[in-house]
This record gives structure tokens, sequence and C-alpha cells, in this order.
């Protein structure tokens, strides 16, 4: 186990490296951006509490990939016990484009797709969102503690999926 100020350090360059992703992660599964915040704060104080714990079998980055995911599931299954709207993917990375304007078929294209994803169960949210982190198949498979093939095939699924979803709306 590292000394306290090896893991702080572990700690603040692993959430610095990674603090943009966790917190589209994050925007995955709230409702709002107070949410969001409060969201993301429990996942830096809960990757804390667990530094001691991290064994370094994977990455860190993965690691704590891994935490902000159960933490989210965990957040959102209390919420859906209080039968609350929960999960909000106008905030998923396709919200923040940052590209050249869209045209109108764009845009249109870009809403399908948002309504496609919201009718997505969670599992497959949480494998899409990995993905669109352009993470590999790989590390998606540590973090959710699949192989590399059953990533492979939910994502090759969840394509097609989105894919038909999209050709009924238009």
């Amino acid at each position: 186990m590292p000394m306290d100020s090896e893991l702080e350090n572990t700690f603040l360059t692993g959430v610095e490296r990674n603090k943009q992703k966790i917190l589209r992660i994050c925007s995955v599964y709230a409702r709002d951006s107070e949410d969001k915040k409060d969201l993301f704060q429990e996942v830096l104080i809960n990757i804390w509490k667990s530094m001691s714990s991290f064994k370094a079998k994977s990455s860190i980055d993965t690691w704590m990939y891994r935490v902000t995911l159960n933490i989210c599931l965990n957040a959102q299954t209390k919420l859906i016990k209080k039968k609350k709207h929960f999960v909000n993917m106008d905030s998923v990375m396709l919200s923040q484009y940052e590209g050249p304007p869209l045209t109108e078929e764009e845009n249109q294209r870009l809403l399908f797709l948002r309504s496609c994803i919201k009718m997505m169960n969670e599992a497959d949210k949480g494998v899409l969102t990995l993905y669109l982190e352009e993470l590999a198949y790989r590390e998606i498979a540590e973090v959710l503690g699949l192989t590399e093939n059953h990533v492979a095939v939910k994502i090759k699924r969840i394509k097609k999926k989105l894919l038909n979803c999209i050709i009924e709306q238009s």
C-alpha cells in the first residue's frame, strides 16, 4: 500500500486526467446540472475512500470509470425506488457537440439519435457511454467486468438497435 502522499498524488493525478470523462458519465445519469455536481462529488469521495483498496490489476483510469459507473448506477437505483425520472440523455456527450454548425438534416438525425438512446436499457447506456468516451473494448470490458468479445457483441447490437430506431423514426 502506498504512503499517504503517494496515495494523494495518485488520486489527484487520476482525477485531473479523468475529470471530464467522469463528468460526462455523471451527466448521463443526472437529471440536471445540480444532480451532476452532486454525483461528481459523490464519485470523488468514493474514489478517495477506495484508493487504499486499488490493487493496480487494471489502470487507475479504468478503475475510476468502474467506480464512477457503480456510484451513478447506485444513485439511479435509489431514485427509481422513489419513482422519480432520472436519466437525462440530453446532457450526454452528443449534446456537447462543438464542431461546425449542423444542417437541419443533421440536427434532425441528432434528435432521433437522442430519442433512441433515451429508450435504451441502463446496461446498454453504460456500454454506449464508455464507447463514446473512446475507451478500447479491452478497457470497457475491464470497467464492466465483461469479456472483450462480449463488449464487441454488445456494441454491435447497440449500433444495430440505434440504426433500426433511427430508421423507424425517420
